[in-house]
């Protein structure tokens, strides 16, 4: 089997083709919008790129054409020799990738479903519009603190009509650049909404999603934001592994006799942390007496109210994981059960006709 490590670039990307005895039999570059083409006229290969915008698609295509496909993570590139010696070019970073993989199976990221990137596009879309009205609205108070004026808090939707009705009683009226910045932010209302009810459809035709909003907090773009971060739960061996994946669990500095431990590794997508985080609040405002939030509060009674409401977005992700593992809603009082139990259970289904939930 051939090693085909590729450089992908915007335009043009760099080929590096070796036989599994480490020789260079082919380099060439190629224009990364016809690589699918080129892919598809080689016999079967290991196909090596590396992350970047442009290598979802084309291991898509890779797969698509028969052959073995490896993402390797950006931070690992440079371990495995690419830009050593402080030279870096197309050439030599195609060469490394492929030596490597002549020797080692490399370790590759998960190749997400197409599903999953339409999600965490939709999400992603909707997240640049809001930042962009926020950056908006802050302009305009900015604005309004130097003359000495401001207006009540209330909905990001009706900022405008606040700014209007309290500038159009001034004397002065109001300048021309903010009256245009406030027909920006509801340009941006009005799209927000269409971003809003198309992820609510999306969440409401989705069956995970659907188990996943049961738990109180969890709303469409929550579960979307989960869902496509996870995409196959089956990559997971528990709730501890999702935790870990998202970064909400503390690193670790220790060594010889001293054990530290350190702030979270936030080493996951940070999408889905914060809206994680939103949802456990959510949760403490609303269902104060639940098991979860009863949990939550313990904690906060110990380390204070921050470090509890991370924990209990930890505690969420291992909830919507093991609803996700087990096609099940959410149960406030659900008590999980003994892994021995269940294996006893599985074995007397066909005399008692019960089976493990």
């Amino acid at each position: 089997m051939d090693h085909v490590a590729i450089d992908l670039g915007g335009r043009e990307s760099q080929i590096c083709v070796r036989r599994e005895d480490g020789e260079i039999t082919e380099e060439l570059r190629y224009a990364t919008r016809n690589l699918p083409v080129w892919l598809g006229r080689r016999p079967k290969s290991r196909v090596i790129v590396e992350t970047s915008a442009e290598a979802f698609g084309i291991a898509d295509a890779a797969v698509a054409a028969g052959h073995e496909v490896r993402i390797v993570p950006a931070h690992l590139v440079r371990t495995l020799g690419v830009g050593a010696r402080g030279i870096k070019t197309d050439k030599r970073d195609a060469r490394a990738l492929s030596e490597v993989s002549c020797r080692i199976n490399l370790p590759s990221v998960h190749l997400p479903t197409q599903l999953s990137r339409h999600y965490k596009a939709l999400c992603g879309a909707r997240d640049t519009l809001v930042e962009t009205r926020t950056k908006c609205i802050n302009g305009v108070h900015s604005w309004m603190r130097t003359q000495l004026t401001n207006v009540r808090s209330g909905q990001s939707k009706r900022f405008p009509d606040r700014v209007r009705d309290k500038l159009l009683k001034d004397p002065a009226g109001m300048p021309r650049f903010i009256d245009g910045q406030l027909e920006v932010i509801e340009a941006m209302n009005v799209q927000i909404a269409i971003y809003d009810k198309e992820i609510e459809d999306a969440a409401k035709h989705d069956e995970v999603c659907k188990r996943l909003m049961t738990v109180p907090g969890v709303g469409p773009i929550t579960s979307l934001r989960f869902r496509a971060a996870l995409d196959d739960i089956a990559r997971f061996d528990g709730a501890h592994a999702v935790g870990a994946y998202l970064g909400l669990t503390p690193g670790e500095d220790s060594s010889s006799m001293r054990v530290r431990r350190t702030r979270l590794t936030k080493a996951g997508p940070p999408q889905v942390r914060r809206v994680l985080v939103q949802a456990s609040w959510t949760l403490i405002r609303t269902r104060p007496n639940d098991p979860i939030v009863q949990w939550a509060n313990a904690v906060a009674d110990r380390r204070g109210h921050r470090v509890a409401v991370v924990a209990l977005a930890r505690k969420l992700a291992g909830v919507l994981y093991a609803i996700w593992r087990d096609g099940s809603t959410y149960e406030p009082n659900h008590i999980p059960m003994p892994p021995a139990i269940v294996e006893v259970k599985d074995e007397l289904a066909p005399l008692v006709g019960f089976a493990a939930p």
